[in-house]
C-alpha cells in the first residue's frame, strides 16, 4: 500500500521519449506513481525512471526483457513509421502484440492498458489521407473507415489481449500532440519553433505553411500535458474502462489568428497568407547548414536540424483540404473535465525550448 492508503501503481511506458510519453512519465513521477520507460535510449532528466533499453519489435528481446517486470498499468505511446500502411500494420501491431504477449506471463499484475493513437483513425491512413472527409466533430462511435489503418490494427490486438488476460483498457484520439521531444516523428511545435527560428534570424518571411481550408477552418490540437492527465483518468477511472476517447484542449482556433500568436511567441513577424500552400519540406530545402550556423552562434543543444523537426508530418498536418476538429463530449459526460487554452500549449513550449537550449533566448 502507498502512503494514502491506496494500491501502489506501477506504470510501464512504451515510447518515453516520445512526446506522449516524455509528458506522460513526467505527470505520474510527479503524481507518486513508480514507473518504468521503453525506449533505445533513456531519457536523462528523469532520474527515478526505472529505464527498460529494448527494441520492441524484436519479439524475442522483449520477452527477455520485460521477463521480470510486473506493472499494474501499460501505457502504448510509440509507433515506427513505413513506407506502407500495409508494413505499418505489421510493425506496429508486432511492437504492441509482443510487448503484451510478454506481459501476459504475469498477467495478474496488469490492470489496464492504455493505446495512444490519433485522428487518422477518422481521416485514413497517410496513402489515403482525407479521401473520405467524415462528419465534424469527429466523435468515437463514428465508423472505421474502408482503408487498412494500423491504429484499426492495434485496437483489435489490444481487444485480443484484453479478452485473453482480463484488463480493462482506453484508447486515447488526440489530434496534433504539442509538448517537448527530441527526434520524434510528429513534433508540429518543435518543427514550427525551429521554423520560426530561422525566418527571424535569415529575415525570411514567415508564412503559414498549410492549406486555405486549414488557414479559415476550425481546428484544435492536443497539450501533452492535458494527454498525459487523461491518460492517467482513464486508466484508473472505472467509468472509463474499455472505452475510445477523443483527447484535445476544448478550445478550438482557426490558424488566420494563432499563427499571429504563434509569430510573436517566436519573436518574428507573422508573413501575410499567399493564398496557397507553401510545405515547409521544400521551403526549408537547405535548412540544415543553416541550422548549424545559428545552432553555433547561439551555442543550443542540437545542431542537426533532423533530429528537431517533422517537415513532412507538420506540412500533412498544416495541409489538409477540410475541417478538422474533435468532440469531447463523451470524456466530459465520463468525469474527465480538464481544459487547456492551445496559445498557451505554444507559448509554453518555446519557452521550455529556450531553457533547454534547443532555440535561442528571445
Amino acid at each position: 500500500m502507498t502512503s494514502n492508503g491506496s494500491e501502489p501503481r506501477h506504470a510501464l511506458i512504451v515510447g518515453v521519449t516520445g512526446i506522449t510519453g516524455y509528458s506522460l512519465a513526467r505527470h505520474l513521477l510527479e503524481s507518486g506513481w513508480q514507473v518504468s520507460g521503453i525506449s533505445r535510449t533513456p531519457p536523462k532528466d528523469l532520474p527515478t525512471l526505472t529505464p527498460i533499453s529494448v527494441d520492441v519489435t524484436d519479439r524475442a528481446s522483449t520477452i527477455a526483457a520485460l521477463g521480470g517486470h510486473k506493472p499494474t498499468h501499460v501505457f502504448f505511446c510509440s509507433w515506427l513509421r513505413q513506407d506502407t500502411e500495409a508494413e505499418n500494420c505489421r510493425v506496429n501491431g508486432g511492437m504492441l502484440r509482443n510487448v503484451l504477449d510478454a506481459l501476459a506471463e504475469h498477467k495478474q499484475s496488469v490492470k489496464h492498458v492504455a493505446l495512444t493513437t490519433g485522428l487518422k483513425h477518422y481521416l485514413g491512413p497517410f496513402e489515403a489521407y482525407g479521401t473520405i472527409k467524415p462528419e465534424t466533430p469527429f466523435r468515437e462511435d463514428q465508423p472505421r473507415l474502408k482503408y487498412e489503418n494500423f491504429y484499426y490494427t492495434q485496437e483489435d490486438i489490444l481487444f485480443e489481449c484484453a479478452e485473453r488476460d482480463g484488463f480493462t483498457w482506453s484508447v486515447h484520439r488526440p489530434h496534433s500532440v504539442i509538448g517537448f521531444a527530441v527526434g520524434n516523428a510528429m513534433n508540429m511545435g518543435m518543427t514550427l519553433a525551429v521554423y520560426g527560428t530561422i525566418c527571424k534570424e535569415t529575415g525570411r518571411p514567415f508564412i503559414f505553411p498549410g492549406s486555405p481550408e486549414q488557414y479559415q477552418a476550425v481546428t484544435d490540437v492536443t497539450d501533452a500535458r492535458i494527454l498525459a492527465r487523461h491518460l492517467q483518468w482513464a486508466s484508473t477511472t472505472p467509468a472509463a474502462a474499455n472505452q475510445a476517447l477523443n483527447i484535445v484542449n476544448g478550445d478550438q482556433f482557426r490558424w488566420r489568428r494563432m499563427w499571429t500568436v504563434v509569430a510573436h511567441a517566436l519573436g518574428v513577424e507573422p508573413a501575410e497568407y499567399p493564398g496557397r500552400p507553401t510545405p515547409l519540406e521544400t521551403y526549408n530545402v537547405g535548412a540544415a547548414a543553416t541550422w548549424k550556423e545559428i545552432a553555433a552562434k547561439y551555442k543550443l543543444a542540437f545542431d542537426d536540424i533532423n533530429t528537431l523537426v517533422s517537415w513532412w508530418h507538420t506540412d500533412a498536418d498544416l495541409g489538409r483540404t477540410m475541417e478538422t476538429f474533435t468532440d469531447m463530449s463523451k470524456s466530459r459526460r465520463l468525469g474527465f473535465l480538464d481544459y487547456q487554452q492551445t496559445d498557451y500549449s505554444f507559448i509554453d513550449l518555446f519557452d521550455e525550448l529556450r531553457a533547454r537550449k534547443v532555440i535561442p533566448s528571445l
